[in-house]
């Protein structure tokens, strides 16, 4: 059966008018209860273990309670369950590792069709070296393949929090999804041949973009222990970050492939911060970025 067919068979048996406000209190309310109903169910199983032989049935019959209202709540903003379903399943898509799309997200760059002098680099090393200044504050020095890159960096906090290595993100972003304009400046690699997207994908406001989507994902993971021993982020966020993402090219890289390459960026950026320097090789034909001896 089509969940949409379902969902006009089930709404016959509603006795209540679907349509006005008071159908969608008593759907809300009815979702609501049939969850406590199953939450009951599985308390009864854990409690009386397999004596409890009617566990199953149960189950079903408030799955199915559940379904009606879900139905119910469907009709009455004027959705199909057909329409839900399939946007669920296209989230869950996003979510999961593909074979070859998400583990190698940087196949199909997002400039492989400008000039090579246009593009981001597709291999490049990048060392990190902190150092103090004459008045004794702490900053870091990026260095791409021997040479200064931007300018120094400092935490600009009042805490230490290692904020100063936030340059680590920009690379993992441009190795593991092809995107950075931030990179992309240092680099010189405006694509300057087509005005359009060297006004939009390279200008101020996506490099602006970029910056706030570093500083947002680091002060969440401040919240969860640097994401250490940590495999997955919150889709709240990552939402968030497709939200900002949505009108620039990289829109185009799942939910999956910024989880990756922002867990990949913290297992960088930890390392390089307790030992105070390090170096990073950066490779966007293969969508890798790893720290190097």
């Amino acid at each position: 059966m089509e969940l949409d067919e379902y969902q006009k068979l089930a709404i016959k048996a509603a006795r209540f008018e679907i349509a006005d406000t008071e159908g969608r209190i008593i759907s809300l309310l009815g979702l609501a209860g049939e969850v406590g109903e199953l939450s009951t169910e599985f308390k009864k199983q854990i409690r009386d273990g397999k004596s409890y032989k009617i566990f199953k049935n149960k189950v079903i019959e408030e799955l199915g309670d559940i379904l009606w209202y879900l139905a119910s709540i469907s009709s009455v903003e004027g959705l199909s369950l057909e329409s839900i379903a399939k946007a669920n399943l296209k989230k869950i898509e996003s979510r999961t590792p593909q074979r070859n799309s998400d583990v190698r997200a940087s196949v199909n760059l997002l400039d492989d069709s400008f000039p090579p002098e246009e593009q981001i680099p597709r291999v490049f090393d990048v060392a990190f070296v902190e150092k103090v200044d004459r008045g004794n504050l702490t900053y870091i020095q990026t260095m791409v393949d021997g040479k200064e890159f931007g300018n120094p960096l400092r935490d600009n906090h009042y805490e230490d929090d290692g904020y100063r290595y936030h340059d680590i993100f920009h690379f993992s972003f441009a190795a593991i999804l092809g995107w950075s304009p931030v990179v992309r400046k240092f680099f010189q690699r405006k694509r300057v041949s087509n005005p359009v997207t060297d006004e939009v994908e390279d200008g101020g406001r996506a490099i602006v973009i970029d910056e706030a989507i570093s500083a947002l994902v680091f002060e969440y993971a401040k919240k969860h222990s640097y994401l250490e021993d940590i495999d997955t982020i919150d889709f709240s966020l990552l939402r968030t970050i497709k939200e900002l993402t949505s009108h620039l090219e990289v829109s185009v890289r799942t939910h999956c492939q910024w989880e990756r390459a922002i867990l990949i960026g913290f297992e960088i950026w930890r390392e390089i911060k307790d030992k105070k320097v390090g170096k990073v090789h950066c490779d966007l034909i293969s969508g890798d970025i790893r720290i190097v001896n």
